[in-house]
């Protein structure tokens, strides 16, 4: 069938989603990649929030441009893009210390899909939130699976380094559910202003606050003069990162055009099962040994994580039903 538009619904599935899958596979091998280079010294590349403001700022020129063709919606909650936009570059630059810190990218990317445990955690606490046996059992499978692929690793890795890792995948974690909150709390307040933004609306204010952030922190740590000077001395790290910074907006660019052509549960479904790809393509191409324990941790998660998703299903049929 083909759309008004004038692309089968079909091509633009696999434009979306194949744009989706082919930047941010090529994003999380980079990732990593950044994070175990090891230069003739001996140093390797530390500087997180230097990285953020260089992938924020390719996302912010995306982002303008966007704007540029879509035209740009007034009146929008500015505060909160603020808010929302400190809290998701700091979450994004903790996972980047915990790669920095010894985590392998495996680890990190499984850890980061149970980011419902704090969203859940937070509902409970405050108050009004309820869930069924099915999610607490679909976050504990993800969450025990990623404790397995831990204890399953095979020697050799740094259990100091590791230990600093897990601090920071976890103080990820924790600001992901507190970004969450914020982001209803944007919408709460987009709705109020009776304005609705659109997708690059989304893209270059969410991003021009995450710079202006990480470039205030990186600026305070120093991070900003010794990236640079790190990247001039080791120009095949530079390269890597103007990749990776790169693959990060021209990926943003595909999700919001699946947002645009499908229904979100589309979206969350292709990035569901391109977290499960980026976890294998690194097992595979990148040199990490498991044991078997670790490859029953890999599978106990991966199952919570298509459990999650199969339930997200699940309930968009019996709305869809029900409407």
């Amino acid at each position: 069938m083909t759309e008004e538009g004038g692309l089968p619904k079909v091509v633009k599935l696999l434009i979306g989603a194949g744009g989706i899958y082919g930047a941010f596979l090529y994003y999380g091998s980079l990732q990593e990649d950044v994070f175990r280079f090891v230069a003739e010294d001996g140093s390797s590349f530390k500087q997180a929030w230097f990285l953020q403001v260089l992938e924020a700022f390719a996302n912010v020129v995306i982002g303008f441009a966007g704007l540029q063709i879509s035209g740009a919606t007034k009146g929008l909650p500015l505060q909160m893009f603020g808010i929302s936009g400190a809290t998701q570059v700091t979450a994004k630059a903790c996972t980047s210390l915990a790669l920095a810190n010894g985590l392998s990218f495996p680890l990190a990317t499984l850890a980061k899909s149970g980011k419902m445990a704090p969203v859940m955690a937070g509902s409970l606490l405050l108050g009004g939130a309820t869930y069924s046996l099915r999610e607490y059992l679909n976050v504990a499978a993800i969450i025990g699976g990623t404790a397995i692929v831990s204890l399953g690793k095979k020697k050799g890795g740094s259990v100091e380094n590791s230990s600093l890792g897990v601090i920071f995948i976890i103080l990820s974690l924790v600001l992901d559910g507190v970004t969450a909150g914020f982001q209803k709390r944007l919408k709460a307040e987009t709705a109020k202003a009776g304005v609705k933004p659109k997708p690059y609306d989304f893209m270059f204010w969410t991003n021009l606050f995450m710079c202006l952030t990480a470039v205030v922190i990186a600026g305070a740590l120093g991070e900003v003069q010794s990236g640079l000077s790190f990247c001039t001395t080791n120009p095949e790290i530079l390269s890597k990162i103007i990749k990776f910074a790169l693959c990060s907006a021209v990926g943003q660019s595909f999700i919001f055009y699946t947002m645009a052509n499908f229904d979100p549960l589309i979206l969350s479904t292709v990035t569901t099962t391109r977290k499960i790809f980026s976890v294998l393509l690194s097992i595979f191409l990148k040199g990490h040994s498991l044991s078997a324990m670790g490859w029953s941790g890999i599978a106990f998660a991966c199952g919570g994580i298509l459990s999650e998703l199969e339930e997200k299903q699940a309930k968009s049929r019996a709305k869809s039903k029900s409407g």
